[in-house]
């Protein structure tokens, strides 16, 4: 975890001075006097060298929690994060739940009834959510169903709504949006998962000895299935929360990938970098949750 941590920052700080001096950027060069110009940079400590920029600021970002000022609105950049936040919290976890009542069962479904039409059914599903891109599928449901059916309000996050059950009808077309494709692959690698299990010796041992077929694949081929749809599971998790960039935008909705997005529009280098940074540590804790849920899932797996 430190180390995975430890190389984004390099990596971050390291894109974030591709352009040369933050100060190009930060200022008008042209109405900044050199005083003002060399005061500027002992503020921010750009007069001294990359390595020690690096130091100062990856040590205030990790230990103080200070990852600087947005140049846009001026407020500390966990702030602005911690604002938008919720906003990307609700809609990512509506959109796991489309990926889990979407994936799952059409994987298993799948596998069961191999070469059937509901393995068909499972597969087509899998290949137009892989097929389509993010951006299209989007404002093809604001056309049906907001602009010609008039049945779906066409974005934002519904602050307007009168209550919860009007609030609700923001969220089907961005959670479809953003789970569709990560729908698609659980539901291949469930798929994929069970068909080998339930190949498996054990599996035909438990057959042969007349267990009822529900407990054969949910006792014995799901639960010896489940480890790796649990990791890519937990991946779409966090990457619906911090990657949901294209959602966003496409739908207006105030969340992290929209703060970010417009932190690159800007060239608000503070904001860009933090967004990235809590990103990746949120990555990083969930794969090490992930990693430590093995050993309960799976007793064969033993930590030391």
């Amino acid at each position: 975890m430190v180390v995975a941590i430890v190389a984004a920052t390099l990596i971050v700080f390291a894109l974030s001075r591709l352009q040369g001096d933050p100060r190009n950027v930060m200022l008008n060069v042209g109405y900044v006097s050199p005083e003002q110009w060399e005061a500027w940079g002992k503020q921010f400590h750009l007069d001294k060298p990359l390595i020690v920029q690096y130091l100062i600021w990856a040590g205030k970002g990790f230990f103080q929690g200070d990852f600087g000022e947005s140049l846009k609105t001026g407020k500390p950049v966990l702030e602005e994060v911690f604002y938008f936040a919720p906003a990307s919290l609700q809609l990512g976890l509506s959109a796991v739940l489309f990926v889990l009542i979407t994936g799952i069962p059409l994987g298993i479904l799948s596998a069961v009834k191999r070469g059937t039409i509901w393995d068909v059914v499972g597969r087509t599903f899998a290949v137009f959510g892989q097929a389509l891109p993010p951006f299209w599928l989007g404002i093809m449901l604001i056309l049906v169903f907001s602009v010609t059916l008039d049945w779906l309000p066409s974005g934002t996050r519904g602050h307007d709504a009168s209550g919860w059950l009007d609030r609700l009808r923001y969220y089907p077309m961005p959670a479809v949006t953003l789970g569709w494709l990560a729908s698609a692959g659980l539901m291949r690698l469930v798929r994929s998962s069970m068909l080998e299990v339930l190949d498996s010796e054990y599996v035909k041992l438990a057959r042969a000895k007349g267990v009822a077929t529900g407990t054969v694949i949910w006792k014995h081929a799901f639960k010896n299935a489940l480890i790796p749809p649990l990791t890519f599971a937990g991946l779409i998790l966090v990457g619906f929360i911090g990657g949901t960039v294209v959602t966003e935008t496409v739908f207006a909705w105030p969340g992290l990938g929209q703060m970010t997005y417009r932190s690159i529009i800007n060239n608000d280098f503070p904001l860009m970098t933090g967004a990235v940074l809590v990103f990746t540590a949120l990555y990083v804790f969930a794969i090490f949750i992930i990693d430590v849920l093995y050993a309960f899932i799976d007793p064969r797996i033993r930590y030391s």
